[in-house]
């Protein structure tokens, strides 16, 4: 049953993206919906759709980790704060589209990080407090997936597991 409402689901986006889905900042997330993503440091079109899990699907789930913003013009915000979003992979060569399960991760610096210098925050004001989202591990902007998995910056960065499964479409066309 799971499958079958993911594929629904994808097969929808393509018709979605082309009938000019608006930007998730410009009309409070409604879906579908679309944001940029840093993909191996390029940014991309990813298009969001909101559906329901009814169990975990047996698809590969990918991370989707939320950052400070890389530049001066954030992909995400103002509400619930600015950010930026990184995955880790997208489709080469221009080859159609590509669909995958995300699994959300807030990217903060550790005390660690930010009393090393290891890990550089941006201090950003949330419903929950001030938190230390990482804008740079080891001088490294985080515009790819690399240097937040990167066994050599662990202890410097925490990943929060914020339990969201995200449905997303990217087009490398767009």
């Amino acid at each position: 049953m799971t499958i079958a409402a993911l594929t629904l689901v994808f097969t929808a986006v393509p018709h979605a993206q082309a009938a000019g889905v608006p930007n998730c900042n410009d009309n409070g997330g409604i879906s579908p919906c679309f944001e940029m993503v840093w993909v191996n440091g390029v940014q991309i079109k990813m298009t969001f759709v909101h559906a329901p899990f009814l169990a975990t699907p047996k698809a590969t789930i990918d991370p989707f980790y939320v950052i400070a913003p890389q530049t001066d013009v954030p992909q995400g915000g103002p509400v619930p704060f600015f950010h930026d979003h990184v995955v880790g992979d997208a489709p080469q060569q221009n080859h159609g589209d590509f669909s995958v399960v995300l699994h959300g991760f807030l990217v903060f610096c550790s005390a660690e990080g930010i009393s090393s210098g290891g890990c550089v925050p941006t201090f950003t004001s949330s419903p929950q407090g001030i938190l230390p989202f990482a804008k740079t591990v080891n001088g490294q902007m985080l515009t790819s997936a690399d240097p937040i998995e990167s066994p050599a910056n662990s202890g410097l960065i925490v990943l929060v597991d914020t339990g969201a499964l995200i449905l997303g479409t990217i087009n490398p066309n767009t």
